[in-house]
């Protein structure tokens, strides 16, 4: 049928794709209006190229999941109870996203709907089933026959098993944890990683609500992306059996689980923190303003409504910044520098409440539709609890970010509406989603004015509510709320500048700050020798000033220059993570010894993939940087998740990363 080729020709890139039938049915505006692209046939808008889910015959509405965590052996098994709503009713296959999955059984329900009292009501039947070829990015479809049918929905449950090699979760031994008393497990499942842990449609496009019984040992606490039913809303207790319920639509991705010895502290009425017990306290502290941002958020773009807002922290090894997930974001513990300096994090994942969770991208094409919102929501954000100072400052950097990922991508990675068919698209994005998004939406703001782009925000959550949405739609809503409404402040041209034109485009406004203009005169006094690292006036200096005065430092500096710096103020022990990332960048540019020991220590202990990431690359650049980022490595690698290996595989060990990777 025409959906498997579609599916068979994303990976070859036969013209035959030009022909496949959109996952989505988008509207007619939509469809004429997709982008052309560069590579094979222009791209269907709607169409996600990253599953094999024929959800134009059958959509996944309900996830039920009942699975064991068995930590000994690395793997969860159980079963997944799936409602799906047909759509076809000649359709005579269901294909399922997987990745590395032990299927044992699939059964359909004979008939009845689920909950049905009556044993008529409760027969299954075996289904015959099948696995395609398995391919490195995407992983296997499992095919289930099912007689065709006009009935509305259909149920469906499946007996598994994952890998111990599953791409979404990181099993973390006792002595791999903070508390070092209990192993840990957390899922990491953006983009495309929720396929290794439940067979399903694994794609944005689909929006599915779920429950959860999980089985733990008695001693360790399970928590979800979700409502806890054992603690109404509370911490539940610790008995080895914990259940959830998710009563909105999310896309796949979405659903998270951790387990570990998890202590909670509330720090609001519907704020709290998770972490290992050790760190717990801590981080209460540090992420004490959630509840300030919500209410700031909530006041410019609208209700929060996913009840709670609570923070896990997990091990130094969770490989991004902070995840999403509703109800539950996923937060480095490097956020945690003791100023509450790194706290945009929190602003961020909980900006994504609105752009991401409300209204999510349809496909990974479409990603700059979640990141992009929420950076430049993080920035109100930021200004509303600390003030235009900061956010300005954070700004300034993330251009710097933005320009330095630009200098290095071919014209087509530096669009929005960016073409990944035949890439994996957990390991090639960069800045541009996020930073470029932000400068689009301020772009925006500042030519219609806050009052009206602030108006415009809340309609758009509000019409776009619990949907995913392509770039496409996005551009029709646009049209007929913004710039059809006020016509003459900004044409379609300079909107498709933004979505698929390379670079920043010259109308950008861009961030400025005066509070860097005393960091250049301070860098400049000591680079000359005019002045000693620790005659410095740096008394009032906050995190963001420390990162632009040492990222901004001259390619080449004495072993003297550095010791001068290190010895006034403490760079190589550093608590701060992001500071730390800054100076280590030197350290290897300079070959400065004394920071190598320290350098090494914060490369086995950290996996966040931004911070770690860069220094191998440095490390690569010299034949002795070389040999001891790949003895380094060596010893950190067990210790990091699949994504941030996979990105460091890539870099250390190239040609083989490119033969092996399935991630």
């Amino acid at each position: 049928m025409i959906r498997h080729c579609a599916l068979g020709l994303a990976l070859t890139g036969s013209s035959c794709l030009a022909t496949a039938a959109p996952a989505a049915a988008p509207t007619a505006a939509a469809t004429t209006a997709a982008l052309p692209t560069a590579n094979f046939a222009p791209i269907q808008s709607g169409l996600d190229y990253h599953s094999f889910a024929n959800v134009e015959q059958f959509r996944v509405i309900r996830v039920d999941l009942d699975l064991r965590v068995d930590s000994a052996a690395k793997v969860l098994r159980g079963g997944v109870g799936l409602q799906i709503k047909r759509l076809d009713p000649r359709a005579t296959e269901l294909i399922l996203d997987t990745r590395d999955l032990n299927v044992t059984d699939v059964m359909q329900k004979a008939q009845g709907v689920l909950g049905a009292t009556s044993k008529s009501e409760t027969t299954w039947v075996s289904r015959p089933y099948h696995f395609q070829r398995k391919d490195k990015i995407l992983g296997s479809a499992l095919v289930i026959e099912l007689p065709p049918s006009k009935r509305p929905s259909e149920f469906i449950k499946i007996d598994y098993e994952t890998s111990p090699a599953a791409s979404a979760l990181q099993w973390l031994s006792a002595k791999q944890t903070a508390g070092r008393r209990k192993p840990f497990l957390f899922t990491q499942s953006e983009p495309i990683g929720t396929r290794s842990w439940i067979p399903l449609q694994d794609t944005p496009q689909v929006r599915v609500t779920y429950t959860a019984t999980i089985r733990t040992d008695s001693d360790v606490l399970a928590v979800m992306s979700a409502k806890n039913l054992n603690g109404m809303g509370r911490p539940a207790k610790r008995n080895g059996e914990y259940s959830f319920v998710m009563p909105e639509a999310i896309p796949p991705y979405l659903i998270a689980l951790a387990v570990g010895d998890l202590a909670f502290k509330e720090t609001g009425p519907r704020t709290g923190v998770y972490a290992e017990k050790p760190v717990v306290k801590e981080a209460a502290k540090e992420f004490a303003d959630t509840e300030s941002m919500i209410q700031s958020s909530e006041k410019i773009f609208g209700p929060y409504r996913w009840d709670r807002y609570d923070i896990l922290v997990l091990p130094p090894s969770f490989p991004m910044g902070g995840m999403e997930n509703p109800r539950l974001s996923f937060i480095t513990p490097t956020a945690i520098a003791g100023d509450k300096s790194l706290v945009s994090v929190i602003a961020h994942e909980l900006a994504h409440s609105w752009s991401g969770n409300l209204v999510s991208n349809a496909t990974w094409r479409d990603l700059w539709l979640n990141e992009g919102f929420t950076d430049y929501m993080e920035s109100r954000i930021i200004n509303a609890v600390y003030g235009e100072r900061r956010e300005m400052m954070e700004r300034v950097l993330g251009l710097r970010s933005l320009r330095d990922d630009l200098a290095k991508l071919e014209p087509a990675d530096q669009v929005l509406a960016i073409d990944l068919r035949d890439r994996d698209p957990g390991q090639v994005f960069s800045t541009v989603p996020y930073e470029k998004g932000r400068l689009f939406l301020t772009f925006l703001d500042a030519k219609f004015g806050r009052e009206r782009f602030d108006a415009f925000l809340r309609g758009y959550f509000d019409h776009f509510a619990f949907q995913s949405i392509t770039t496409e739609q996005f551009l029709q809503y646009l049209q007929e709320n913004l710039l059809d409404r006020f016509a003459g402040v900004v044409t379609r041209d300079q909107v498709m500048s933004w979505i698929s034109g390379p670079g920043i485009p010259p109308d950008a406004v861009l961030p400025v700050s005066d509070a860097f203009a005393p960091v250049d005169e301070a860098r400049s006094a000591w680079v000359s020798g005019t002045v000693a690292a620790k005659k410095l006036d740096t008394h009032d200096w906050v995190a963001q000033q420390w990162l632009y005065f040492l990222d901004n430092m001259p390619a080449s500096l004495s072993a003297a220059q550095l010791k001068d710096l290190d010895q006034a103020f403490g760079f190589t022990r550093t608590a701060n993570a992001e500071i730390g990332h800054s100076w280590f960048v030197l350290v290897i540019r300079n070959n400065y010894q004394p920071g190598y020991a320290r350098l090494e220590e914060y490369l086995e202990t950290i996996g966040r993939r931004r911070l770690v990431a860069p220094l191998y690359e440095e490390l690569m650049k010299t034949p002795a940087g070389a040999t001891q980022a790949k003895r380094v490595y060596a010893l950190a690698r067990p210790g990091y998740h699949a994504m941030t290996a996979a990105a460091i595989d890539a870099i250390v060990n190239p040609s083989e990363s490119s033969e092996t990777s399935d991630e």
